[in-house]
Order: structure tokens, then sequence, then C-alpha cells
């Protein structure tokens, strides 16, 4: 089937920012200008089109990535509107995966947030060219300059400026276009278009001066305009344009643009640049993958003749059509209908019904060609970051990389009823967010769900509630604590029934040593003489462990423990294997407790990222936790501490780390290793625990 459009005037873009920066308002413009919509939704009203979620609406905040299709100026472009709270940082790392450009939007009061520094290094980590919008130009506060300085200093980017604005605060009406050499006005009403006309003699000097500072940064870069500049030639609109989109492309230079999008003042020069700066599917490199069975380099071309190679990225649970996969088709063409490849698995999948996605809303399509984003159901094997090919031409593409899990909370259902459905609920919400992970403890008896913060597992549990008609109860999980001896120790086992008839005979004797930290329980058996009869050293080994799986101090598991079976008795006819078990659990809590025992508990390794006035407070807070730092280095702007500190006291970190860096402190952890609990804490346990 024929292109509605060709590949070269496709453009798939995110909109991605700190939290409050303005992107769904951003959006909600972008969708009414290009036609989309016949209506502007707001945010702080709750009826914008890419926040359906109920969540979003009632708490105002993007949560999870929405997408939709719009055209402007000949082009077609999939848009993809993304969270800025930390907590859902998964869905922009998977949408700048599969996306070849982006919009920071950036709010002009507060400059370079914590959380654009965020999606800044994830935009890097894909190599994905932005263009900058500095929005809420009419704010009380709005500084551009400083802002554009902030992109500069905090973001290790060079901006160059396409605007200058006409006005500050309330008087902000709109910008002068370096390129054009012209001066865009707005209303402020969303009827009205945009006014052209000629720079304002009062900008006029200014305008001169910063377009030649935006040819000078852009020739430095650029062959092209360079020969052009020396030569001292005057540089064209068109020549500029194209320098500056091969630099952005290059994502050796960011353009910067500014507006106020609540005021409808900026957003269809923010569409022009979209147009003219990023890239189609054929500017960027083939994708690269390899061979799943000889491991070979393999790439494709953004080309609908090339076989299929798309990359599934997200997983959505859809109330009326069932699970959607979301997907980007790097090369080839698929359609309804069609057998591909789920590489990962070895899978064959049969392509269902395909859909254009409008936040929430879909329209049904028979293909999708070369650069497209749209969503299939029926693929029951398909998970985020899995490969779809052509089963002829098998290809692997690079997964995405998700961050791990930073909180754990207990969850329980309150019913009965609750408790069926909450197995499926919990599974179908871990398929649908890659950072959402359910386990069940089996030392406490719980289960945990972990994730990227609180808001994130709050919003997950009253998605539960409502989609899934599961109530639950979610509290803070008990730390798994374990016991083990400084010291060795010997002791005797001994369980003697004898009472007329047949009775009960088993005598053990036991040495006990500690261990590494790690080793486990170790049983050896060093029995000679046939002091306890063959058969019955497996009953004594099974009682030994049964034992040690509640120790003597508050009955958590005992570890890192060498039990020696030296000797002992039994009777010919009432010794039996309930009796050499009686015995080896006797015998080991006899032993455990004259070898010295003690608490353990997990200690987790900690690396935190902070900018470096907020150092010493991180590490002042780390050895209040009773951890210690083992190790800083400097990354770019950023303090690398990484530390050691018991789970106990690390409950809550998330949150207040945040508060302790005004939200610019990031950090994970995973368990490490058991160390002793001090002796002060471990008193004020087992008097709770005798409470």
């Amino acid at each position: 089937m024929a292109r509605a459009v060709p590949i070269e005037k496709l453009r798939n873009i995110g909109i991605i920012a700190h939290i409050d920066a303005g992107k769904t308002t951003v959006s909600e413009r972008v969708l009414f200008y290009t036609g989309r919509t016949y209506k502007i939704g707001e945010t702080h009203e709750g009826t914008a089109v890419m926040d359906w979620m109920v969540q979003e609406r009632e708490r105002g905040i993007t949560i999870t990535a929405a997408a939709t299709t719009c055209s402007w100026g000949g082009h077609t472009i999939n848009l993809i509107d993304t969270p800025g709270h930390v907590d859902f940082t998964a869905e922009v790392e998977r949408s700048l995966r599969v996306l070849d450009g982006g919009v920071v939007v950036f709010d002009a009061v507060a400059g370079v947030e914590p959380q654009s520094e965020t999606v800044w290094r994830q935009a890097d980590k894909y190599r994905v060219p932005r263009i900058c919008f500095v929005n809420k130009m009419d704010r009380v506060g709005a500084n551009f300059w400083r802002t554009v300085e902030m992109i500069r200093d905090r973001l290790s980017m060079e901006p160059v400026t396409l605007h200058i604005p006409i006005g500050f605060e309330a008087d902000f009406t709109g910008v002068v276009d370096l390129v054009a050499g012209e001066a865009i006005t707005f209303t402020g009403s969303r009827d009205d278009r945009p006014t052209i006309g000629p720079i304002p003699d009062s900008l006029r000097d200014e305008a001169k001066r910063h377009r030649d500072l935006l040819v000078e940064r852009v020739a430095e870069h650029d062959e092209q305009l360079m020969i052009s500049y020396i030569e001292g030639r005057e540089i064209g609109v068109a020549e500029l344009k194209k320098a500056i989109r091969r630099q952005t492309i290059a994502n050796t230079v960011t353009p910067v643009l500014c507006g106020s999008a609540l005021r409808n003042k900026g957003v269809q020069p923010l569409l022009d640049a979209v147009v003219d700066y990023l890239p189609s599917p054929v500017d960027i490199p083939p994708v690269a993958g390899r061979h799943p069975d000889s491991d070979e380099p393999v790439e494709r071309r953004a080309e609908d003749s090339e076989p299929l190679a798309a990359l599934a990225f997200k997983i959505v649970a859809d109330p009326y059509v069932g699970r959607l996969a979301y997907f980007r088709v790097y090369s080839g063409t698929v359609r309804v209908g069609q057998q591909v490849m789920s590489t990962a698995r070895h899978q064959r999948e049969r392509m269902g019904r395909m859909y254009v996605m409008h936040a929430d809303k879909r329209e049904e399509i028979e293909e999708v060609q070369a650069g497209g984003i749209a969503a299939v159901g029926g693929l029951k094997g398909t998970f985020t970051g899995d490969t779809l090919c052509d089963p002829d031409h098998p290809v692997l593409l690079e997964a995405i990389q998700f961050p791990e899990p930073v909180i754990s909370v207990a969850i329980e259902p309150k019913t009965k009823d609750d408790q069926d459905r909450m197995g499926e609920a919990l599974t179908r919400l871990a398929e649908e967010d890659p950072t959402f992970r359910v386990r069940y403890d089996k030392e406490t008896g719980q289960t945990i769900i972990s994730g990227m913060g609180e808001l994130h597992l709050d919003v997950l549990v009253d998605r539960m509630r409502r989609e899934y008609r599961v109530e639950a109860n979610v509290g803070r999980p008990q730390v798994a604590y374990k016991e083990t001896i400084t010291r060795p120790a010997h002791a005797e086992g001994r369980f003697v029934r004898q009472t007329g008839g047949r009775g009960q005979y088993g005598v053990v004797v036991l040495d006990v040593r500690p261990l590494e930290r790690g080793s486990g329980v170790v049983f050896v058996d060093k029995v000679v003489g046939g002091a306890i009869p063959r058969e019955f050293i497996g009953a004594v080994e099974a009682g030994v462990r049964e034992r040690l799986e509640s120790g003597v101090l508050a009955g958590y598991p005992v570890l890192d423990v060498e039990v020696t079976l030296v000797d002992g008795g039994y009777h010919p006819v009432d010794s039996n294997e309930l009796s050499f078990r009686t015995a080896g659990s006797i015998g080991v809590r006899e032993a455990v407790g004259k070898a010295g025992p003690v608490i353990l508990e997990p200690v987790m390794k900690l690396e935190i990222r902070v900018p470096e006035s907020f150092l010493g407070d991180v590490v002042g807070d780390i050895n209040a936790r009773r951890g210690h730092v083992v190790g800083m280095e400097a990354v770019g702007n950023l303090q690398v501490i990484r530390a050691e500190v018991p789970l106990a006291e690390l409950f809550g970190y998330t949150t207040e780390l945040r508060s302790m860096t005004q939200g610019r402190g990031t950090h994970s952890m995973e368990f490490d290793h058991y160390a002793g609990l001090p002796r002060a804490a471990s008193e004020a346990m087992l008097a709770r625990s005798r409470a």
C-alpha cells in the first residue's frame, strides 16, 4: 500500500521534561493546532486528552506515556507525551528507545530542574536529537537567558537560540525568529493566527547580535556553513536551516525556542522547528542488532522493502480489546494476520488487529510501514523489549534496560475473594511495568511489591483496586534477619523415652563452629565405630537443618555454621529415625546456645548520585543510618557515592534523599551481604520480641 506521506516527512518525537514544566499542556496545543482535536484540554481542569487515566486526572500529573499521531506542514508526527515524575522514569526510558527526536520542555522560572537532568541523560544514552522549548515565559520571574545558560552548564550541551523573546513575564507577546529575521507575535487567543512582521526597532540590534552568534556557533561544528562564514558570504535562511538540522541530528548543538503554551504562544513555531530540525527515520543510522543464532551483527535500514524488524516497547491491558503491545517498525512492513517471530523467545506470533493510538482511543489500520508506531492485539508471548521480525530473516534488537526498583512494601488481600484476584492483578501490572516487581517472601510469609518510589506503588495499588476490584492492605515489609554463631561449641542431644514397651532412643554428640559469610549450613559426618547406624545419619542431618531454620535468639534462620556429628549412641530396639531426628534438633539447639549466637541483618550496596553541593549532607545521613562510605568519584557535574547501609535503615530513603537534595539526588540499591547487628540494636530487638 502506498504511503500517505514519504518516510522523509515522518517525525517520531517525544515530549520530555521535569514534572510541571508543561509537557502535557504543550501536547494539548500541538493536537489542537494540528487539527487532531477541536478543543484544548487542560491539565489543571482534568480534561487533558493525553492524560486519560483516572489517576492522572485526579493528581494532575502524567503517569503513563500516551501516543498519538497528527499532521503539520505536510509532515506526519507520531508524538509521545511522557511523565515527568521520577517514579515513572521507565515510561521515558522505553519511549526514548524507539523515538527519533525529542522536545525537551523547561520552565522559564525554574530553569533546568532535577528530572530535566535525568531525562536529558536518558536521551544522551540513546543519542536522541533534541530541541528545547522554554515554556511559561509569561510567568513572574521567567528568565529565558538564565535557562539557556543552565542548559549549557548543567546539561553539558551547546544551546543555540533560534528565538529571543519579545517582552517578559506579563508583557511577553511573541518571539523574534533569528533564522528568518522576523517577529512572530501572538494575541493569546487559541483561534488567532500568529502575526508575522518586521523585528521591532528596540530589538533590532540585539537580534542581529544573537543571529551572528547563532551562525558562529553552528559554523564551529558545520564545515559547509564554516566555508560560507569564512568567505564572508551572506548566510541565507535555507542554508542556515540545513546547517542547524545537520548539527541537531549529529547531537552537537541543540536549538532553543521559547513561548507560553498555556497562553497559546509559541506552539506553531515549535511545530515548524520539529519539522525543520528533528530527524526522519532515514536521517538516523540503520538500527543495529545481531543474528540470534550466530551472534553476527545485523543492520536494518528504514525502508519498506527491507525484512521486518520491530521492537515492542510497551504492554497495556486495554479494558475493551484486551492485551495491546505498542511497537515501532524499524524496517519492512507488517500487516494484520502476518506471521512474525518473537526472537528473544523463539516463538512465532500472529499479528492481530492493529491500531493507531490517540491516547486511549484506537483507530484500526491494516498495515504499518517502516518508521511507523502502532499497537497490536493478540500477541500473548510478547513482552516489553522483545523483537518482532520476519521469521526468514531473524534479528535480535537491543532490549530496553530499565532501572532496578528502589522501594518495597508488603501487600495482603483484605478478603478471601480479593486473595483469588490479587495474583492475577499483580501479574498483569508487572507485565505492563518492567520496574514493578512481585515476589513472595517465604521467610516472612509476605507478598512483597517493589517499584521506583512511593507514588509509583501508590498508583499501582490504586489501579489494582479500580481496574481489578482488589482491595488490599499495604504495610512496611519485615526485614529478613538471620542468626549465626561467633565461636565453636560442643553439646549432646538426647532423646530417650523408655517407659515400657517400644520406646524412643537417640543420642548425638555435635560440634559447631562459625564459617565465613555466605557459606550457609554445612553438615559433616565424622561418626566412627558404628556409634550411630548409617541409616540414621540422614535423620540426624534433617533434624539439625530443620532446627537451624529457627534460631535460639529471636527465631530467625541460622546461617554460616558448620555442624559436625562426632559421636552418639543407639538402642537396637528403641532407636528409629524419629528418635535421631529429634536428638539432632535438641543437640544443635544446645550447641548454638553455647556458641555466642548473634543476629545478622541484610546490608545493601547503595549507589547515590548527587550534585557536589549536597555531598556533605548525604554522607552525614549515611553515617547516621549506621552505614559507611566505601568510595566516591566525580562523574560529570555529579558525585557518585558508593556505600553499604543496613536495609532496616533504608525504608523511606527515596523520599528522604529527594528532600535532602531538592529532588536532584538519585540512587539505586541491591543486596550485598549479611553483617552482625550492633549490640544495642540487637538488645532492643530482643526486648521487643519478648514483650
